[in-house]
């Protein structure tokens, strides 16, 4: 069994300021075409302009751009991810996967639970209850069943991968739920992923994510 840590891979390549300064201004285009403005386009404006489109409450326009992630997370967060029905998804399957070949080390892999320290006794609870599920799951392979019919053994905390593509309007719904926690603090594995592609983000996408502030977890 292999224990890791949740993570998160933004597809496009943001880092390069030629893509977003062409996401900036396929928004600016697009949202100046509302007010037949397209005449005040310069080199500069593109900021501003699409600031004063969120702040104004016109994030309509933020539909016209997408961005996809991949989330290596533990199943119990990607039931929560695909909840977003504004999306595209790519996971995974459980079905398909048969942990027991070459490929997957012959072992399951779970996602280790930032709540739980290391040599605690509910450390060790978990950890048993992972090997535990894991001999279950192999048990069952060499009982003959498929791995759709094995997977009922295996645990919320299994990794997955999956991959969510989102308008950027939804991305900022997605995160102020699942980061800045406007309903309610989100569940700490979720913002253990979230936080930190919020802060990526508004790193390099700053005018689309820029009042989106984290939600205090401790």
């Amino acid at each position: 069994m292999k224990i890791v840590k949740p993570s998160f891979e933004v597809f496009e390549d943001l880092t390069n300021p030629v893509f977003t300064a062409t996401v900036m201004r396929k928004l600016e285009m697009i949202g100046r075409t509302c007010y037949k403005s397209e005449e005040n386009i310069t080199d500069e404006s593109a900021s501003r302009f699409v600031r004063n489109l969120i702040i104004n409450g016109h994030e309509a326009m933020l539909e016209h751009a997408s961005l996809t992630v991949k989330f290596i997370v533990d199943r119990g967060v990607s039931h929560e991810l695909v909840r977003h029905r504004m999306a595209s998804f790519a996971q995974e399957s459980t079905r398909y996967c048969n942990y027991s070949k070459e490929k997957f080390g012959q072992e399951i892999t779970v996602i280790k639970p930032l709540y739980l320290k290391e040599g605690t006794d509910a450390y060790g609870v978990w950890k048993i209850a992972m090997i535990e599920a894991e001999h279950a799951y192999f048990d069952l392979l060499d009982d003959n069943c498929t791995p759709q019919q094995a997977r009922c053994v295996l645990p919320n905390s299994l990794k997955t991968e999956i991959w969510m593509t989102a308008n950027l309007r939804e991305w900022r719904h997605v995160l102020k739920l699942r980061a800045a926690g406007t309903t309610g603090k989100p569940h700490p594995q979720m913002a253990e992923v979230m936080v930190p592609l919020l802060e990526y983000l508004k790193k390099y996408l700053p005018d689309v994510f820029f009042d989106i502030e984290v939600a205090d977890n401790g």
